[in-house]
């Protein structure tokens, strides 16, 4: 039997051919269009019901309806429940159209550009292209990639048409900064790596123009590899609310299995004596029957337990916070007229529950200035000034810098102190001269001269940008690069260098190398990269000066700069020429070229001269850590012990603390645990050693360690890698996790962690477009968090439970009705007081206190990140607090009922007459239900505006009015049959008693709820309740008390690392020393102090004390959340 089979062909190499279509059409390569939007103008209305009708509730609804339609079972109007499903269908359907619009906008806006491309040639000498990748890593310095010689005079079309080349090279694949192919044209091959491809989302840059041919195009180009899929993301209070509705509707079956129980055995002994005239009709035969009709009945009149407006009002609320931080000002940029953009409307609330975040990259958090401070040439040091004694002096703003006036070049914002090296380069010291040629050769930073004598460097890395712009000051003044040569400006003499070969940098070598030919026709190889991968490559004559420079390295190190050891070699004539040959043959083949090339750059380059080392400044990791663990590891079992060690370490030491803290009895637990969150640690680990780290047998002891740490570094690491570790987080944490970056590397990450947040260049928006927020700055992260995610959270809670509160207390007044009406089914309430309560009466007032309330104001958000923690630990609203607000809910139902019950059992009217009628019992139930809850929201609200004001007054106001209208005699003249409860309300609340059964009910109902949280606050109160307090206390006290004493942190010892170089540029982390950690006390400033009330002096003793941090604080490092970054 032959079975269908769809056709799973994986492409292993890639054939393109140049004007040959009909060749390149028999692949089936993909063409340029993508395609991100879900519906069509056809499609939007069947494919948008069908996702609507998935929610489980929706469903349930139309269910609903279809029982009310039957009339056996329904005591209900049907349009009691298709009018608010019909609005939360529409509505919910706009805001799906509206967010694909603007999907097909972007999808236009990407299809216009271009593929991935081999370069043929370009406008440039020699075919060079001058490019910004910003939209691919976020960096806006420009990049050069070179055609190869071969076709760079291709230029005319008549010489383009005739290109019959071929292109061999690897199949899609998502690595960003790789490419292996060849070329074939006119019996000779070509080899073609990354140096030679233009990537989709490529700008080209003072480059009129170039030519070349489509390797790539669409989905397979390697920028859209990176995007990854997009998930569908939920909030946790979804999550939370999909199981609390279900736990509502088992609740619902409960009290309606229980009603229909009632209506059986009412029926079997009472309602039998009834039949005379009330008899049962032909379709209900039996007091069981009854009972199961009956609890269908129950099932429509209880619905109202089970929200659909709920649904409406969660996305007009998180509708609304996204346009507050849409409108928000202080997160505008003005230099780039970039405000901030929630770009979906889902997620607003988790962004104040946010544990990890998962953050590229260095330069974005943190000021990653590289300065030229010490070096060590041929056993001399140089950078430290010294006095007269002979004595070590102190580096500071007032120490004179040295004079570069001899040299026009220099970059007037370099400085350095010691003129010693300036004399040895004025003395033609060979040693000296020497290392600044190295510096000045061997790099890959392109210069752009703008006038004659400005020079501004594009340098990949800060690192090289530091090391070139310091041998420019010192008189070797790198000038211009061709493909072929390098120009340098010697002591003020033009020197040109023939470029041989390049060997780049990688993971695994950690050092590059340049081959060149100076004018005296020596061939010289220079070296630069990690110490230790240096001095094994020394020859056995430089090991005194070997041990030297060592020392001198470590005292570097021991200073927190990080280092770099240099290196050179001569290299005879004959040898390179045999080698060169090698290094050609390697660079063609397409399987396990870069191993070939690795092994013939390692036989190169042994048996190095001399060892000069470098010292230069780096601001990174400035928030001092008790210890920093490097994990470097090139085997899976390396990298196991790493792990473990550093996990031992920790444990050990918070072992150690523990046991201090039990002996001296001075702190709580929760001090321990805040102990342990103040001993601060740092991991960083490479994109090597992390590929070992997730294996699944290591997965666990690196989450562990991670968890342990407040930060981790991830150097050098893939796109995917990037996904994988949110993913590992994600999988066994149950924690958010926040990912933002600025580049395409970045895409994955952001789509695969809870919350994607991009950061908005000029021309980076790859990373915007695929994140849920955008905007300009990475310190914006922090008001995002602290102030927008926070209020969220808060406000969406109290609405969550506020609403069910209210659902609860107007629905259960049915089931109490139930026991005393014979489990018939009837509604206590008039069926359009059913049907507006929730739509009409008391939606708008919920809809203010979600979207306008706040229990701090935004600066005491940012003033006291420790507000930040009742999301973390989700306290809120979690089952707990949903238990809470229904069972007041319940209570309130019951105190509805059975006090307006036991008053009309026994209140008699004005002239005598007695309250027997339903409808005047349903009027005053209803009117004490919109008081109380109308009450309670007010009591529930911290922050009042004039919206709320108007929306609760004008919603009892509306309430009054429709109720009297309805209960008119006018509009029963009109819909006789629709509005039986003629003069009700009338008759009713006119009616002394009844006003004062209503007041009675309504402060029976507050006052428990009230008293408790009076005591909650006074007796146990929060740190909110404590900043509030404060907050009102500030207003009353005027601003000349309210400022803040700004602390800084101190260290006394800085971390060390050696030399970073990224593959093509520069690695960022190899190894690093432990780091002391300083304590951070924040104290109230003594003026205000002095002012405050004793309440708030003793309230300050207590255990949660309230600390005053400094405006700038940063919030991310304040709180529990972890930052975990990943560089690429």
């Amino acid at each position: 039997m032959a079975f269908w089979r769809r056709n799973t062909y994986v492409e292993k190499e890639r054939h393109v051919k140049a004007n040959a279509r009909d060749y390149n059409d028999k692949f089936s390569y993909a063409d340029n269009h993508i395609k991100t939007s879900k519906y069509n103008i056809f499609t939007f209305l069947p494919i948008n019901l069908f996702e609507q009708f998935q929610r489980v509730a929706n469903a349930y609804f139309v269910v609903l309806f279809i029982l009310q339609v039957i009339p056996e079972i329904s005591s209900l109007s049907w349009f009691t429940t298709i009018v608010p499903l019909v609005l939360v269908l529409v509505i919910t359907a706009v805001k799906d159209a509206t967010d694909d619009y603007f999907r097909h906008k972007s999808d236009q806006q990407v299809n216009n550009r271009q593929s991935q491309v081999l370069i043929g040639g370009s406008s440039e000498p020699y075919g060079l292209c001058y490019i910004e990748t910003a939209e691919l890593d976020g960096e806006t310095n420009l990049k050069v990639r070179q055609a190869l010689t071969v076709t760079s005079d291709l230029g005319d079309i008549v010489k383009l048409m005739d290109f019959d080349g071929e292109v061999i090279c690897e199949p899609p694949n998502n690595k960003l900064d790789k490419f292996t192919g060849t070329l074939f044209w006119r019996d000779n091959k070509y080899p073609l790596d990354n140096e030679k491809m233009l990537l989709r989302g490529c700008v080209l840059r003072n480059t009129e123009w170039c030519f070349g041919m489509v390797i790539f195009a669409g989905l397979q180009t390697k920028l859209m590899q990176n995007c990854g899929r997009t998930k569908f993301k939920r909030t946790s209070i979804d999550k939370l609310m999909n199981t609390l509705v279900l736990w509502i509707f088992a609740f619902l079956i409960c009290m309606g299995v229980i009603l229909a129980i009632g209506n059986t055995i009412w029926e079997s002994l009472i309602g039998r004596n009834f039949q005379v005239f009330l008899p049962w009709n032909e379709f209900r035969s039996s007091a069981i029957f009854s009972g199961f009709l009956t609890f269908w009945s129950y099932i429509i009149v209880l619905n109202t337990v089970v929200p659909i407006s709920l649904y409406v009002s969660v996305e007009v609320l998180r509708l609304g916070h996204s346009y507050f931080i849409n409108w928000d000002q202080r997160m505008y940029y003005r230099q780039t007229d970039t405000a901030a953009e929630a770009r979906t409307t889902t997620l607003n609330e988790e962004l104040g529950q946010v544990e990890f975040i998962f953050s590229d990259k260095t330069g974005t958090l943190t000021q990653n200035i590289m300065v030229f401070s010490k070096c060590s040439i041929n056993g001399q040091t140089y950078g430290d000034v010294y006095d007269e004694f002979d004595q070590k002096v102190e580096i500071t703003e007032k120490t004179a810098s040295v004079d570069f006036s001899f040299n026009s070049l220099c970059d007037r914002k370099f400085k350095f102190y010691d003129s010693r090296l300036v004399e040895a380069i004025k003395l033609e010291d060979s040693a000296v001269q020497e290392f600044f040629r190295l510096l000045a050769l061997c790099h890959t930073v392109m210069p752009e001269e703008k006038s004659e004598g400005n020079l501004v460097y594009q340098a990949q890395s800060p690192d090289e940008g530091a090391l070139v712009t310091a041998a420019r000051s010192f008189g070797f003044v790198f000038r211009a690069r061709t493909p072929e040569t390098i120009t340098l400006w010697e002591m003020g003499q033009a020197v040109t260098y023939q470029l041989l070969a390049i060997l780049d940098f990688n993971n695994v070598r950690k050092r590059m190398s340049v081959i060149v030919r100076n004018s005296q026709g020596q061939i010289k190889l220079y070296c630069k990269g990690a110490d230790t991968i240096i001095f094994d490559r020394l020859d056995p004559s430089s090991e005194d000066l070997k041990y030297t420079t060592s020392e001198h390295l470590s005292e570097f190190a021991g200073e927190g700069l990080r280092t770099l050891a240099l290196a050179y070699k001569d290299l005879d004539e004959d040898y390179f020429d045999v080698w060169m040959k090698k290094l050609l043959f390697a660079s063609t083949v397409i399987e396990n070229r870069e191993e070939q090339l690795a092994v013939l750059y390692e036989e190169i380059e042994q048996g190095l001269k001399t060892a000069m080392n470098i010292g230069y400044s780096c601001y990174m990791l400035r928030d001092d850590m008790n210890a920093v663990f490097i994990i470097s590891g090139h085997t899976l079992l390396e990298v196991q012990q790493q792990l473990r060690s550093a996990k031992e370490h920790i444990l050990g030491l918070s072992r150690v603390s523990s046991a201090d803290v039990e002996k001296t009895n001075m702190f709580t637990h929760e001090s321990v645990f805040e102990e342990s969150i103040i001993a601060e640690y740092a991991l960083v680990i490479n994109g090597h050693s992390l590929a070992h780290a997730l294996e699944p047998q290591l997965e666990h002891v690196l989450l562990d360690l991670a968890c342990l740490c407040k930060t981790v570094i991830c150097c050098r690491v893939t796109p995917m890698q990037k996904a994988q570790v949110v993913e590992l987080v994600k999988r066994h944490k149950k924690s958010v996790t926040l990912a933002i970056g600025d580049g395409a590397n970045d895409v994955s990450m952001i789509k695969t962690a809870h919350i994607g947040v991009g950061i908005s260049g000029q021309e980076g928006m790859q990373a915007v477009l695929a994140s849920d927020y955008s905007f300009a700055q990475f310190r914006y992260l922090q008001r995002l968090l602290l102030v927008h995610g926070r209020w969220s959270y808060f406000r969406m809670c109290n609405f969550l439970c506020y609403f069910f509160y209210k659902n609860f207390a107007f629905t259960l007044v049915h089931f109490w009705y139930g026991f005393f009406c014979g489990f018939s089914a009837q509604t206590v309430y008039d069926q359009w007081f059913i049907t507006l309560f929730n739509i009409v009466y008391t939606s708008l007032p919920v809809l203010a206190m979600g979207l306008f309330d706040q229990d701090v104001s935004d600066q005491n958000s940012l003033r006291y990140p420790s507000l930040y923690k009742p999301g973390l630990q989700n306290l809120l609203f979690n089952k707990r607090q949903f238990f809470l607000c229904t069972l007041q809910g319940v209570a309130t139902s019951f105190l509805l009922f059975f006090i307006p019950y036991g008053a009309f059992s026994n209140m008699v009217r004005e002239d005598g007459s007695h309250y027997s009628d339903q409808q005047a019992f349903a009027v005053t139930i209803a009117t004490s239900l919109v008081i109380v809850v109308s009450v309670q929201i007010g009591l529930d609200t911290h922050y009042w505006t004039a919206v709320n004001h108007f929306f609760i007054w004008g919603s009892l106001a509306v309430y009054f009015a429709i109720l009297f209208a309805m209960q008119s005699d006018g509009i029963f003249g009109i819909f006789p049959s629709n509005f039986p409860f003629i003069g009700t309300a009338r008759n009713c609340l006119t009616e002394t008693s009844v006003w004062l059964v209503i007041l009675l009910t309504t402060v029976v109902c507050v006052v428990p709820g009230l008293a408790v949280s009076f005591l909650r606050v006074d007796l146990f109160p929060t740190l909110a309740d404590k900043v509030r307090h404060l907050q009102q206390s500030r207003k009353k006290q005027g601003p000349q008390e309210q400022s803040l004493r700004r602390v800084r942190r101190t260290s006394s010892r800085r971390s060390a690392y050696a030399f970073s170089h990224q593959q093509g540029y520069g690695e960022l982390i190899t190894s690093g020393k432990n780091m002391r950690m300083s304590t951070v006390s924040s104290s109230c400033s003594p003026g205000r102090t002095a002012q405050s009330s004793t309440w708030i002096e003793n309230m300050l003793k207590r255990k949660n004390e309230v600390s005053c941090i400094s405006d700038e604080s940063t919030g991310a490092a304040e709180t529990s959340t972890r930052a975990t970054e990943l560089h690429q």
